[in-house]
């Protein structure tokens, strides 16, 4: 267990330092930089609790007890950020630290003003006062955790639907792996939740140290950021195709939320808007943006939406792989001796892996069962 605990500690540090070091760091990547600097803090402090270093040396107990407070703000701005351009962070978003900063400040007479023998009373929940504090300080970390967690998680929805009324792709600004990491951190705060309750509430008594499996749960968060880090560039450098570009289109969008258009001329809009799909084909470009699209019609993004979601009742992003869909089975149909993933790109997708599902969720097919029954009709007399 010991090993585990170590290597959480020293991958929660390694990514703090390949964040930090890099050139031109963006806000989330130090918001996220923070987010793992506490949490290999708090596994510090905990793997020194379980080594009986606290007893040993009494002025550590107590330093890494409010953390988990700031586990949820720094995940939700770390959330919030990443769907946004801004490069500072506002002044109303350090009220999130305010009951981890009470929290500290309650604690600061016990850091000064206590011998170390009174702190070694106080880890064994001698004195009345901090044990009361304990109760409270944990209940408000779960219900902080929780709603954090929650507020994260609507964010990324939110997110995941903005982006499918203004990008034609996902790959590179969709926050699914972060939405998974949300998942895990909820998890922990919701098995902590029950865990308190019924040892607290009903006197439950465990056979396994629950906390372990908790922090077991916060390493592999650790590890999954630290896999994703490596993996997707993204997070480690500046990528013009992430969600700044993304916060830029909603913002025009937000500009012209009031400018709808009549039915009769949104009607002419789409046959417009046909007539350039069908001719200029620019769903084969693989990044095609509404703002994009809209500039060849010459009428803003949030009307082009509009006349999209009005006119053929789905949204940009189903709309355009639609089309793209189809150009893949022309395409098939015209050159079968290509494989199916150079016929897929060549249609304007720019992955195996949403083609895939992409089709899948049209046709109801696979690409390859597809072209199968396709041949297989052909066959038939």
């Amino acid at each position: 267990m010991e090993v585990i605990f170590i290597s959480g500690i020293f991958m929660s540090f390694f990514i703090v330092v390949l964040l930090l070091t890099k050139k031109q760091k963006a806000l989330t990547d130090k918001i996220l930089a923070t987010l793992i600097a506490v949490i290999g803090f708090h596994l510090l402090g905990y793997n020194f609790y379980q080594l009986g270093y606290w007893h040993l040396y009494p002025h550590l107990i107590g330093t890494t007890v409010p953390l988990p407070l700031l586990y949820g703000p720094l995940l939700y701005l770390y959330t919030r950020y990443s769907i946004r351009i801004d490069h500072k962070l506002l002044r109303k978003d350090y009220l999130h630290f305010a009951p981890a900063i009470a929290a500290y400040l309650y604690l600061s007479k016990f850091f000064f003003f206590y011998t170390a023998e009174e702190k070694r009373l106080v880890d064994l929940e001698k004195i009345a006062d901090f044990g009361v504090f304990k109760i409270v300080l944990m209940v408000i970390i779960l219900i902080s955790g929780l709603s954090y967690s929650i507020l994260s998680y609507r964010l990324t929805i939110s997110h995941k639907q903005k982006i499918s009324n203004y990008f034609s792709y996902r790959e590179g600004i969709n926050l699914n792996w972060l939405r998974y990491c949300i998942l895990s951190i909820g998890l922990v705060f919701l098995s902590a939740t029950f865990v308190f309750i019924l040892q607290d509430a009903f006197g439950v008594q465990f056979p396994v140290n629950m906390d372990y499996i908790s922090y077991l749960i916060v390493i592999g968060f650790i590890f999954y950021i630290g896999y994703f880090g490596i993996k997707h560039e993204n997070i480690f450098t500046n990528n013009p195709q992430t969600v700044d570009t993304g916060e830029e289109k909603y913002t025009m969008a937000e500009k012209y939320k009031n400018s709808g258009i009549k039915n009769d001329v949104a009607s002419k809009l789409f046959e417009k808007l046909l007539k350039i799909m069908d001719h200029e084909k620019p769903y084969l470009e693989p990044k095609l943006s509404l703002a994009t699209l809209a500039g060849q019609l010459e009428i803003s993004p949030n009307q082009l939406s509009q006349v999209i979601n009005q006119e053929a009742k789905v949204n940009f992003y189903d709309f355009v792989n639609k089309y793209r869909v189809e150009e893949f089975i022309r395409q098939s149909q015209k050159n079968n001796n290509y494989s199916i993933l150079a016929l897929a790109l060549d249609s304007g997708f720019n992955s195996k892996s949403s083609f895939n599902t992409i089709f899948k969720k049209q046709k109801g097919l696979t690409p390859s069962e597809y072209l199968t029954s396709e041949v297989q009709n052909d066959r038939e007399p």
